[in-house]
């Protein structure tokens, strides 16, 4: 960009696009009364500058306070370039008293900002604490700071301290116009006003911090000073007359003494010493300007006086003479002489158009003048007073008010380009748009704080109800209702016109000599003056302006320079020829990416044809003037170009917050617009002018010329045509406002690694808390990027650091501006702009981006490839982002952004660039979740892999686990296959075990081949059902269904056994008791499926099942590691082991069915655990089952069953109840259900019937029933006798005896040989009765003679002694039965 000139400025408004903040409202309220007949001030602004704004340290850098008055009302607005202020406005209104113009007086002291007011009946002071005081730190690094307005609330302005009502005069109605205000170095504030008679009144107050008195004094004409003590009305005033009227007062504190210099309407300047309080000086300023006797004699009212002090050229005094019909400026200089007389030296006298002056500034080279012209019109101009011979004023090119209409083309809807208009951040303030709605609407309801969308749907719903409500037919044709359109929205636009033009009116100029900042101060808001670039003060020069130039900055040669001019003159014909409709055709076709060249081409047959001013011709004759047409365009193309070869320097960065604030990022963003906007027309009419100039062919150049002008210069405009309708679209479109938690979660999914290095590592991707409501795009930028950026780079080529050097206005900005726009032009190798987009969220809008510069940018092209990717990502669009991704696959090596993107600190990152790039595209794409993108992607970066294994590896990696989280299992399978890594591939293998197997799609995963796999898939699958929860997977039913489909029956066998083996002991309940008995019947059923030789399986190690991988060594108590325990010996089990296993489970299974409780401790119970647990639960059939199975003895049964029959025998009707539960569960053999039948019958019954069933040897069943019934003293059933008679008479009479039993014992004894002696012999299981040829029978003596024994011992027992005489008796008789047939078998033999 071409450099700044000094000779122009330029107006940017900077307004923000929101309702300004509210105003903290104070009254100060004295209770006066309004006085009749005073004068009506007009409405007046000014500002006041820290000392030390233009150091950047300094908590007041770039900080000034603005105000403006209207009636008796003053509003105060600090600000900062730096920092945005908080509570920093303030609207004071004082009841009845008019603020005098300029009657708001500001100066610092170490500790405070004193506020000076001057009204017309009332003085002021605000005593505030200075921005030092309430910020020590050396360097602001906050984005937001207070104001010294904050607290202004805790004052009490009503203190009379504070406060002063100045007494009236009689016969006065209040003051002049005029009035000064100062604090002397002792803290007391003077207020200085002018009186109607022509005296000047002095109010003193004491310092803000101590009590005192008020005094005023009055200085006379007559130099007489007169002490005044309550305002007597007796005090002597002289002869005073109205000429000597002070129209404007100024103070400047000398050595130890206060002027007072008062411009009188007499023309005459008065200086006052309020020491002495002597008039020490009266200077006629006529004396300066040559006027007519008339004039002498004629009184001025605009008249307007203003100081200026430095330590080299002491004070210099800026005289306004407004004088009818013309006005001039007259710069004198305070000279002392001996004897400590003063006069003035004159420096220069400058003439002033004939202009209204509003208000004017002095600095020490230079004089700033604001003028409103006659069609109220603002005018502002600057000249240097001391090397300004020819009194040329210098031009500033003030902001023109929006256009009175709007063109709207044929194919655009009026709402929307009215809309586009109203809302756009250069032409119109949120004020004006309310304040029009308000009208518009004809309501009384105020709208404060709308957002800047909501006033957008506010304007929109009111002007279509307007349409809505005029429509009093039902049908009417399209084009009567865009005509209905086009009258309301043409209504309000007018209306938003007059309420703008009303709050652009000028009140004042606020200059900043330290930073040579001047700001216009407007009824509506402030706009700054920004130096003009030397291209745009060419081409808004004004004719009279453009005619006197003879040289320009842009061109060394002389000759260059003029063919410039020329060329310049010849471009603004072309524009003042461009109507509406032909402006559009061009903006159109930017739009529209169509051919500017055509475009061109169009607009210019549109001129020719309608040339009716003879336009064409005079910019013919134009040509024809300048000698080198083609250099001349070739200079203003090469000033308009912005490309440069420059990259981000890797810097410190300053850690201030230079131009930071919100009101900069406006003022710096809305100059680029502005210059964006100019060089767009610029460069529009040069490529008309460039299509006539081929049209009119040899008569203004030869044929090489003409073939530079096609192949080059057309070209060149073209695409300079093209960058600023991009750069102009980036200031003006708006951003979208995006919540903080959305961004973060975007930055976090989209920007998968940070791709920024360097200096870009600290700020890119910042959040930065937007002030503004909405942001354009630029401003999104340079707040959150740019303007860090921006500020190393001028740090780093700066001679003196920034820390230390002055802040200048208009060199700074104007840097930052030309850098600003550099980092946005299209062409130049940065691409922050995108990246800043892109990470604020801003997808439709980085879209459109990529869209305008497409066809023609040349510069990064693969990155906005893969940022436009992104937004497709972000918008769903997944297919066309990977289309994006691969088409910035060419330009990876080539770009930096890219090259940054691909750089990696991984310890593994592919070998390549493009590698890399598709690992991190790949990357994103998992992380937005789109796993067949990830798929393709992938597939087709493998052919880039060729030579690398490893990211070969990587890849088929990816692309199997996204088929597998797809559900593509056999896709999946052929990429796990293909993976050259082993140790990728076995995890793959072991996911897709893991991953089938929780979706219960076995089928597949038992199906799989596994060609050289199938030891890897046994393995994962026996280690996953080792490691994991038994009930809630099925590893062990997998690995038997895959070891089933490879007929492998042994191996099947032995994972079932297994499984049931765990299953007993970890999954102890009912189900896993069912289990258990299932895995054990797949066991022998598998073994049943093998030869008998090969029916067999190897025993599992019972701490196998619990080793898992990864388990940490165990050690002892000591803490020393445990020896490795020794292999055990293999132990086979065939078909029958498996058998009682399955019989051991079956029982368990039985108990848990018949005692759910149980179920935990038969889990792990042995066989003989088992038998007493099935005993009391009453499962006979079982426990009877389980012993036959292990070989156990059935004498526990036979006791528990036992027990059981004597419980029901004496128990209740509960264990009678009871007992059918378990009775139920075992099998009688026969079946007798009579109405007399009880559970305890059946109980006997069952025990009868296993006792028939399960005969044992010697009786012993029997023998352990009646030995469990005698030992609780229970009576023997005759059935169980007489069943245990015939099997064991002797052990039953030993059971007698044992349970003293003598009675039963000698009946048994009786019975027993009475069948010895042939009496029912069958009843003891005795064949044959004695006798010679009998078999031979014996008889149990020992016991006998111990039951004889027993009942001779008891002979008192009349019953005992009865029960021995009989067995003597009986015994008797079968020793002579005995003795006779031993004596005959004897004889026998």
């Amino acid at each position: 960009m071409a450099a700044a000139v000094k000779s122009s400025f330029i107006e940017i408004c900077g307004f923000e696009r929101e309702i300004p903040s509210r105003f903290r409202e104070l009254t100060i309220n004295l209770g006066v009364n309004a006085l009749t007949g005073a004068l009506n001030h007009p409405d007046s602004a000014g500002g006041f500058h820290y000392e030390d704004s233009a150091k950047l340290l300094s908590v007041t850098s770039n900080r000034f306070i603005h105000w403006a008055t209207s009636g008796d009302t003053v509003e105060l607005v600090e600000r900062s370039l730096d920092t945005n202020l908080l509570n920093n406005a303030l609207r004071l209104k004082i009841p009845n008293c008019p603020l005098l113009p300029r009657g708001v007086h500001i100066q610092e002291t170490v500790n405070n900002v004193i506020i000076l007011l001057v009204t017309s009946q009332t003085t002021h002071r605000l005593a505030l604490p200075h921005p030092s005081r309430m910020y020590r730190s050396e360097l602001v690094t906050e984005v937001q700071m207070q104001s010294i307005f904050t607290d202004v609330g805790k004052l009490n302005l009503q203190d009379p301290l504070h406060s002063h009502v100045i007494p009236c005069i009689p016969g006065q109605a209040g003051l002049a116009s005029a009035s000064a205000a100062w604090v002397s170095s002792d803290g007391q504030a003077h207020f200085a006003v002018a009186s109607l008679t022509g005296a000047i009144l002095v109010i003193r107050h004491p310092p803000h911090d101590m009590q005192g008195n008020v005094s005023v004094v009055e200085l006379k004409q007559s130099s007489v000073m007169q002490r005044l003590a309550g305002w007597m009305p007796t005090a002597i005033r002289g002869d005073a007359s109205p000429s000597d009227l002070p129209v404007s007062l100024a103070v400047r504190l000398l050595e130890d003494d206060t002027f007072i210099f008062a411009l009188c309407q007499d023309h005459k300047l008065r200086m006052w010493s309020y020491k002495d309080q002597l008039c020490l000086m009266v200077a006629d300023m006529l004396e300066y300007m040559p006027v007519s006797r008339d004039v002498r004699h004629l009184l001025s009212q605009a008249h307007k006086l203003r100081l200026y002090f430095s330590s080299t050229t002491g004070l210099c005094l800026g005289v306004y003479l407004g004088v009818p019909k013309r006005g001039q400026f007259c710069i004198l200089q305070l000279v002392t002489t001996d004897g400590n007389r003063y006069s003035l030296d004159h420096i220069s006298s400058l003439f002033a158009t004939q202009e209204t002056l509003v208000d004017f500034a002095l600095t020490s080279t230079d004089i700033w003048g604001l003028w409103l012209d006659d069609d109220n019109q603002t005018v502002v101009k600057y000249i240097n007073f001391e090397h300004n011979v020819a009194g040329q004023w210098n031009q500033v090119f003030v902001q023109p008010p929006p256009e009175e209409e709007v063109n709207i083309g044929v194919d655009q809807d009026p709402r929307e380009t009215y809309l586009e208009v109203l809302f756009s951040p250069v032409r119109f303030t949120a004020s004006a748009i309310v304040k029009a709605l308000q009208i518009y609407r004809r309501g009384t309801e105020r709208l404060l704080d709308l957002p800047w969308d909501s006033l957008k749907k506010e304007v929109t719903l009111a002007v279509e109800s307007e349409v809505q409500n005029s429509v009093t037919e039902y049908e009417f044709s399209q084009e009567e209702y865009r005509q209905l359109q086009v009258e309301f929205w043409s209504k309000f636009y007018a209306c938003c016109l007059q309420y703008q033009e009303a709050l652009s009116m000028p009140l004042g100029l606020h200059v900043n000599p330290t930073t040579s900042m001047v700001c216009l101060l407007k009824k509506g808001f402030v706009s700054y003056l920004l130096p003009c670039f030397s291209v745009d003060h060419l081409y808004l020069s004004s004719d009279e302006y453009l005619s006197s130039e003879d040289e320009t900055p842009m061109a060394d040669d002389p000759e260059v320079g003029r063919d410039v001019l020329q060329l310049v003159q010849c471009l603004r014909l072309v524009s003042m020829s461009m109507l509406g409709d032909m402006a559009y055709v061009m903006e159109k076709a930017l739009d529209h990416l169509q051919s500017p060249e055509r475009a061109a081409e169009q607009v210019l047959e549109n001129l020719l044809a309608n040339d009716s001013e003879s336009i064409v011709e005079d910019i013919q004759n134009k040509l024809q003037d300048i000698r080198n047409p083609i250099n001349a365009m070739a200079v203003l193309l090469r000033e308009m170009d912005l490309e440069t070869d420059s990259h981000p320097l890797n810097v410190r960065m300053s850690l201030s917050q230079l131009y930071g604030s919100s009101m900069a990022t406006s003022v710096v963003c809305q100059a680029v617009c502005q210059i964006a906007m100019i060089r767009a027309i610029l460069c529009r009419d040069l490529l008309i002018l460039q299509q006539l100039y081929l049209r009119l062919g040899d008569n203004v150049s030869t044929g090489a010329q003409m073939l530079q002008m096609q192949q080059d210069l057309i070209p060149r405009t073209s695409h300079l045509l093209c960058s600023y309708h991009v750069l102009k679209w980036a200031s003006q479109c708006l951003s979208t406002p995006v919540p903080l938690d959305t961004l973060l979660n975007s930055q976090i999914k989209i920007h998968v690694v940070p791709v920024t290095t360097g200096i870009l590592n600290h700020i890119v991707f910042t959040y930065v808390c937007p002030v503004l409501s909405p942001q354009t795009l630029l401003e999104l930028f340079y707040q959150n990027v740019a303007r860090k950026v921006i500020i190393s780079q001028i740090h780093s080529h700066q001679s003196t650091p920034l820390s230390q050097a002055v802040l200048s206005w208009p060199q700074l900005v104007s840097t930052i501006i030309t850098l600003l726009a550099q980092h946005v032009w299209p062409n130049n190798p940065g691409f922050l702009f995108p990246e800043c987009l892109m990470g604020n969220c801003q997808y439709t809008q980085l879209q459109e981006y990529v869209r305008l510069i497409k066809p023609w940018c040349q510069m990064n092209v693969g990155s906005c490839c893969f940022v436009l990717g992104q937004c497709y990502l972000a918008t769903g669009e997944g297919h066309k982002a990977l289309q994006c991704f691969q088409d910035a696959t060419t330009e990876v090596e080539k770009e930096d952004f890219l090259i940054r993107l691909t750089s990696s600190e991984e310890e593994e990152a592919p070998t390549t660039p493009r590698l890399q790039y598709y690992n991190k595209v790949l990357r994103l794409l998992e992380d937005v979740g789109l796993p067949e993108l990830v798929i393709q992607l992938a597939t087709v970066a493998i052919s880039e892999a060729t030579n690398d294994i490893r990211s070969q590896a990587a890849l088929r990696t990816r692309i199997f686990k996204h088929h597998l989280d797809l559900g593509h299992n056999n896709e999946a399978y052929e990429a796990l296959t293909q993976n050259p890594d082993s140790s990728r591939q076995l995890d793959c293998l072991r996911q897709l075990v893991v991953v089938l197997c929780e979706r219960s799609q076995l089928q597949d995963l038992v199906q799989f081949p596994y060609v050289k796999l199938h030891d890897e898939v046994v393995s994962i699958i026996e280690s996953r059902a080792r490691a994991v929860d038994l009930m809630a997977h099925n590893y062990y039913e997998l690995l038997y269904a895959f070891h089933i489909n490879r007929h492998n029956y042994r191996k099947a066998g032995t994972v079932m056994f297994e499984y049931g083996m765990r299953l007993g002991r970890e999954v102890r309940t009912h189900q896993g008791l069912q289990k258990q008995v299932n895995c054990y019947l797949a066991a022998m059923n598998c073994l049943r499926l093998i030869r008998p030789d090969y029916a067999w399986i190897v025993q599992p190690s019972s701490g196998g099942v619990y080793e898992r991988p990864g388990t940490s060594p165990k050690r002892n108590y000591e803490g020393e590691y445990t020896a490795a325990s020794v292999s055990r010996q293999i132990e086979i089990l065939e078909l029958k082991d498996l058998e009682k296993e399955y019989i051991l489970a079956r029982s368990r299974l039985t108990l848990a069915q018949h005692d759910p409780p149980s179920a935990a401790i038969a889990g792990s119970a042995s066989a003989v655990e088992m038998v007493a647990l099935l005993i009391q639960a009453g499962l006979f059939d079982s426990a009877l089952s389980l012993c036959q199975t292990f070989k156990l003895a059935l004498t526990p049964v036979f006791e528990g069953l036992a027990f059981k029959c004597i419980k029901l025998q004496y128990g209740g009707e509960a264990s009678q109840n009871e007992a059918w539960n378990w009775l139920a569960a075992n099998q009688l053999s026969t079946v007798i259900i009579t109405k007399e039948s009880s559970a305890t019958d059946e109980a006997w019954r069952l025990l009868a019937s296993y006792l028939e069933t399960y005969p044992s040897q010697n009786g012993q069943h029997h023998f352990c029933v009646i030995n469990k019934l005698l030992s609780h003293g229970v009576p023997l059933p005759d059935w169980l006798v007489n069943s245990y008679k015939v099997v064991d008479t002797a052990a039953l009479l030993r059971l007698y005896l044992n349970y003293d039993l003598l009675e039963p014992a000698v009946d048994l004894v009786l019975e027993y040989v009475d069948a010895l002696l042939g009496k029912g012999h069958q009843y003891f299981g005795i064949e044959r009765p004695l006798s010679a040829t009998a078999p031979l029978v014996w008889l149990p003596y020992t016991s006998v003679d111990q039951l004889l024994q027993a009942l001779n011992e008891n002979q008192s027992n009349a019953n005992n002694s009865k029960l021995y005489s009989l067995l003597q008796d009986k015994l008797k008789k079968y020793y002579m039965l005995l003795e006779k047939a031993t004596k005959h078998r004897m004889k026998v033999q």
